[in-house]
Formats: structure tokens, C-alpha cells, sequence
């Protein structure tokens, strides 16, 4: 009899801005095999092929596509993550209200996700050093490698691109703040995990995150090494060199 009854549901969000190392978060979070598959199942362009899978058109039924992809994409014990990036949260969050199944047009942002994702807890990722990672986003956008693994190539060799780094400057300030206006609004303190704390303390962070959305890894069991790839090289750090020199006022790491 024990043995079939179900873990309640529990339902996470990692949520972030390009760049911010949620690859090696997610990555590592799935590995374990307890923690859900956390992909961007709600991203705009990648929607038609996780419907396509169900058999579900979110166009005509968006309430189906949200449950169908929390039915399909758990863990045996019943944990559900994904990602979201502040560019389409606002597209995401109208998304669930016009389905008209998780709330009305009244309802609140929090309230709202709840109803759609049980027990729902959020994770952050940020990046302490917002330079490093407006380089990363720049040689992504000229590269098109914005996940760097074994077997994928870039479409062109990368060029240093003052202009293009100041603008990815600016854009990581702009989501940030949406993150930011988000959680005051809905009146949530989310765990914040850093990258360069990812990096440097892997298994520790992802087990802290683990402790945190209160999911148990047996004693045998290990976080295992990373599959994503560090894009940080010797160009990047050339990148970094040439831009502090070349454009001193546009940069003050005091100030990030």
C-alpha cells in the first residue's frame, strides 16, 4: 500500500537574466535526478515543440500546456522546475490570467503562480560581476554559443566590440530591475545563488539549493561534475583589459 502513494507536488522557478550562469544551476539541479528537468518550458519560441510533444495546442488551451507540462516533466518524486527570464515574464504571467483556469484579472502576481505551480519556491541567480558577464553576452550574441558544450561550434569568431559590451551593460541593469520591481511587488524573498559561488563551491551550492526547495539526496548518492563549459578564456580576459582601458567611466565595479 505504501509504496504507491505519491509525494505531494513542490514546484520551483529559477529565475534570471542571460549570461547568469542559470545553465550550470539548472544543469546541475537536473542531474540529480530529484529536482524536476528545469527548462524554459514557457519561453515563446520553444512552446510549439514541448506542445507538439503533448499533443497540445497553447494557442487554443494555454491552461493544458501549463498542466500538461508539470504532469510530463516531474521527477519520480514529484518535483517540477523551470526557468523563466525576466525579458517575457510580463508575456508569461498574462499568459496564465487570460487562460482564465489559475485566477481572474484581479487576482495577484504571486496568487496567480501559485494556483498554476503548487508550493511554488523561487531561486535567483545572479552574477556578482556584472563586467564578466556583459562580455559573456556580447561574444554570445556574436557567436550564437550561448550554452558552451562538446560538440557545439560557433557560427563566427568573435570581435571585441566596445559599443556591443556597453550595450550588454545596460540591458543586464534593465532585466535585473524587473527582477528586482517583481519580487517587491509580490513581497517574496527568493534564494540567491551566485555564480561565481556556483563555480567555485559547485556541489555545495547545488545542494544548498537542494536544502532549500527541501528535496533529499540519498547518503550514496553524488552531485556530479558539471556538463556545461565556463566560457571565461584568455579572450575574455583580454576583452575585460581592453574595455577598463578603453572606456573607464562606463564600468565601476562599486557601483554594480
Amino acid at each position: 500500500m505504501f509504496h504507491k502513494l505519491r509525494h505531494p507536488r513542490r514546484c520551483y522557478v529559477v529565475c534570471t537574466i542571460p549570461r547568469s550562469g542559470s545553465n550550470l544551476l539548472t544543469d546541475g539541479l537536473r542531474d540529480t535526478r530529484r529536482a524536476g528537468m528545469p527548462k524554459q518550458f514557457f519561453l515563446p519560441k520553444d512552446e510549439s515543440r514541448y506542445a507538439a510533444e503533448l499533443g497540445i495546442d497553447p494557442a487554443a488551451d494555454y491552461a493544458a500546456y501549463v498542466r500538461g507540462i508539470v504532469n510530463s516533466k516531474t521527477t519520480h518524486n514529484e518535483v517540477f522546475g523551470f526557468k523563466l527570464m525576466s525579458w517575457y515574464l510580463d508575456d508569461f504571467l498574462a499568459g496564465l490570467r487570460d487562460a482564465h483556469a489559475f485566477g481572474n484579472s484581479s487576482m495577484g502576481e504571486l496568487e496567480l503562480l501559485c494556483n498554476a505551480f503548487a508550493r511554488l519556491r523561487f531561486v535567483r541567480i545572479v552574477r556578482r560581476h556584472k563586467l564578466r558577464q556583459a562580455l559573456s553576452t556580447a561574444r554570445a550574441l556574436q557567436t550564437g554559443l550561448w550554452k558552451v558544450q562538446k560538440g557545439k561550434s560557433s557560427l563566427r569568431e568573435p570581435e571585441f566590440d566596445p559599443d556591443l559590451i556597453e550595450q550588454s551593460l545596460h540591458e543586464a541593469e534593465r532585466q535585473e530591475k524587473i527582477w528586482d520591481d517583481f519580487f517587491r511587488r509580490i513581497g517574496v524573498k527568493p534564494l540567491t545563488v551566485e555564480y561565481e559561488e556556483l563555480c567555485q563551491n559547485y556541489e555545495a551550492t547545488i545542494r544548498a539549493v537542494l536544502s532549500f526547495l527541501t528535496i533529499k539526496l540519498p547518503a550514496r548518492v553524488r552531485v556530479g561534475p558539471p556538463v556545461t563549459t565556463r566560457q571565461a578564456d584568455e579572450i575574455s580576459r583580454t576583452w575585460e583589459k581592453r574595455f577598463l582601458a578603453e572606456r573607464p567611466s562606463a564600468y565601476s565595479p562599486a557601483s554594480r
